[in-house]
């Protein structure tokens, strides 16, 4: 062998002997948070299912008649990714909770927080984002299908949980579930939860995880990419971010003024009745009376196709709803202006719930036509965070096919154009307006129905 080959190999050998030395330094700022059996760096909290260390494996022990049981780290982590591996008994609730708190001034110290779900149900929301004891529901995996999928029953799954700044992502098995824009806690513990049981059923289920570690440092170096990309869903006040940009949403409230509006029969914004504060937009309270006060606002501009976004606020038993495809001068008597209209109600409190038929009068309904139903999961109930909390309606309009979404959960769908819409049209009060709902483009609209409702957040994007 000459002298050139021999130097040639020597460098070979000494680079891919520094490669995993380089690895290794990586995987070392990758911090353990099971150390040992003691879980001497844990406390429990809430309820009192039992926890323990066997053969490296964090089991948790589902109890009879306790509240969610926690176990928290005593240290508190900012920005992060955090892995780890779970197989849970099928039947059982569980999930991890990150950036979260506990506080005797906050519900007697209850865990509260961003937790990412652990779950076995036929719904299929592993891997998604809620808010224990908040908010609920951030981001459920309705719009998600091959997120849906990658939570497997019955083996070990590993999860991922990135958080950087506002940015929240999960990945369960290599796929990306979640994608979340938040800020509301920047900092909190994480805990591992055996979820609360009241079926003897259900007593001694096991949730075990394992290889639970953290990564504090070089996190952008470190980011997944999956093969998917989940849609995101963002709760920034008034603020685009850049994916919404990217998809060509903007802003029809800033926040500030009410550019854009003006009032249903008049050409320019209500003097009186509506008012905007912090970043909200309210339509004040006037004895429940239609339109009698500031009355209702309108896009100066008109919209065809779109996905509209709004968040918004019921006072108890407040009545309101936004109306798309509305023509303002065509109901010349009193009253709200024409169009079809998702409603924003208090069913427990308003009597409207009620009239109508078939509850085609509650929230989320298209009013007085479709009544609000969960189409996302099958399961009883429409996510309806509750009045006096922030709600968030999404309508999409895509040529005669239509959708209401309440709080990211489809719960209603129809055809502008099909027999049976105009079969429901011509057995409601809206048959006397000719081709209601069909006209191919209308102003959106914002109810005053005498009721104290407020919005923000008000974003669209056109097809």
């Amino acid at each position: 062998m000459n002298l050139k080959k021999s130097k040639i190999i020597v460098l070979f050998i000494s680079f891919i002997t520094i490669i995993p030395s380089k690895l290794s330094c990586q995987d070392n700022e990758w911090e353990n948070l099971l150390e040992d059996s003691t879980l001497k760096n844990f406390v429990r909290l809430n309820g009192n299912a039992e926890f323990k260390v066997v053969d490296g494996n964090l089991i948790g022990t589902s109890k009879l008649n306790t509240p969610n049981s926690f176990l928290a780290t005593k240290k508190t982590y900012r920005d992060f990714i955090l892995e780890f591996e779970v197989i849970i008994d099928y039947g059982l609730n569980s999930g991890v909770q990150f950036r979260s708190e506990s506080m005797e001034e906050y519900l007697n110290g209850r865990v509260h927080g961003y937790q990412c779900e652990i779950e076995t149900s036929t719904r299929k929301w592993a891997g998604g984002i809620y808010d224990e004891a908040r908010r609920g529901w951030l981001y459920p995996l309705t719009r998600n299908k091959i997120g849906q999928r990658a939570f497997r029953n019955g083996t070990w799954n590993k999860y991922r949980i990135e958080a950087i700044g506002n940015r929240i992502k999960a990945f369960v098995n290599g796929v990306e579930t979640s994608n979340l824009i938040d800020d509301m806690t920047k900092e909190g513990f994480i805990a591992f939860q055996v979820h609360g049981i009241s079926n003897k059923d259900e007593e001694g289920k096991k949730v075990k995880w394992r290889n639970i570690k953290i990564l504090t440092k070089n996190l952008e170096k470190n980011l997944f990419l999956a093969s998917n990309k989940a849609p995101q869903i963002s709760y920034l006040d008034n603020v685009l971010t850049e994916e919404e940009k990217r998809l060509g949403f903007r802003l029809l409230f800033d926040g500030k003024t009410n550019n854009g509006w003006r009032g249903v029969r008049l050409n320019k914004f209500p003097q009186k009745g509506w008012n905007i504060e912090n970043g909200i937009l309210t339509v004040e309270e006037s004895d429940g009376k239609e339109s009698r006060n500031g009355g209702d606002i309108v896009t100066i501009k008109s919209f065809r196709n779109f996905e509209l976004s709004v968040d918004f606020l019921l006072s108890p038993g407040a009545n309101s709803g936004i109306k798309y495809f509305v023509k303002s001068n065509l109901n010349k008597s009193q009253g709200s202006a024409i169009g079809l209209e998702f409603q924003i109600l208090d069913d427990a409190k308003h009597p409207d719930a009620n009239l109508g038929k078939n509850g085609n009068r509650t929230v989320g309904s298209l009013y007085d036509l479709i009544r609000a139903e969960n189409k996302s999961t099958g399961a009883r109930g429409k996510n309806f965070k509750g009045v006096e909390n922030w709600n968030n309606a999404r309508i999409v309009v895509n040529g005669g096919e239509v959708e209401h979404w309440l709080n990211h959960v489809k719960v209603v769908e129809y055809n502008r154009f099909s027999q049976v819409f105009e079969s429901l049209i011509e057995k409601s009060k809206y048959e006397k307006w000719k081709n209601f709902g069909r006209w191919p483009e209308g102003l959106i609209l914002l109810q005053d129905h005498g009721n104290k409702v407020s919005f923000k957040n008000i974003k669209i994007r056109e097809f």
